[in-house]
């Protein structure tokens, strides 16, 4: 054997183990880790710390969840306000020009024409749009066909309005009836 090689036996006979030159002695660099007991301890704090992000999350997804619902409640709840609005000023010529108590016919007329004008502003102000289709092609999206008539008109072509309908931001509110002209045979 050499003398850097020594065996076990040696090692433990030996009551002082000195270390070979430029290697620190491990009694006196202690780089010491942190006890199982504090690590559990301190994943056990993140662990809460995380289940109580977790939590805050969740109950703010519930309170945007709730808003959300609320917000369309009262969307439905309130969604005819303006144009409600925009009538009563209809409501109040109507009632007015039957608080008149010497009527005639010109000024009955006049006072129908006036409220009409109010009814057809308030209609264009929330974009509820006539559809009166006398000459165009028949369209059973926007009209509703009552029958069918002999007309010089080419086939499938409105030739009768027999109501007016309605469209409300370019959707159908109610179908216009109408006649429509027959294919000639």
């Amino acid at each position: 054997m050499s003398n850097n090689e020594t065996t076990q036996e040696e090692l433990l006979g030996k009551q002082t183990i000195t270390e070979p030159a430029g290697e620190p002695a491990v009694a006196e660099n202690t780089d010491t880790l942190p006890s199982v007991e504090e690590q559990f301890r301190q994943l056990e704090l993140k662990a809460a710390e995380h289940y109580d992000a977790w939590l805050r999350a969740k109950a703010e997804g519930e309170n945007i969840r709730r808003r959300a619902q609320e917000d369309i409640s009262k969307a439905h709840k309130f969604a005819v306000e303006k144009f409600a609005g925009e009538l009563l000023a209809v409501k109040d010529s109507l009632e007015a020009a039957l608080a008149v108590p010497e009527q005639t016919v010109e000024s009955f007329k006049s006072g129908v024409e006036l409220t009409l004008k109010q009814l057809v502003a308030a209609f264009e102000k929330n974009a509820l749009i006539e559809v009166n289709p006398v000459g165009e092609k028949f369209d059973p999206h926007k009209h509703q066909a009552i029958g069918m008539v002999d007309a010089e008109q080419e086939a499938n072509t409105v030739v009768t309005v027999l109501q007016k309908g309605y469209l409300i931001a370019e959707r159908t509110l109610r179908p216009a009836l109408v006649m429509v002209a027959k294919a000639k045979s």
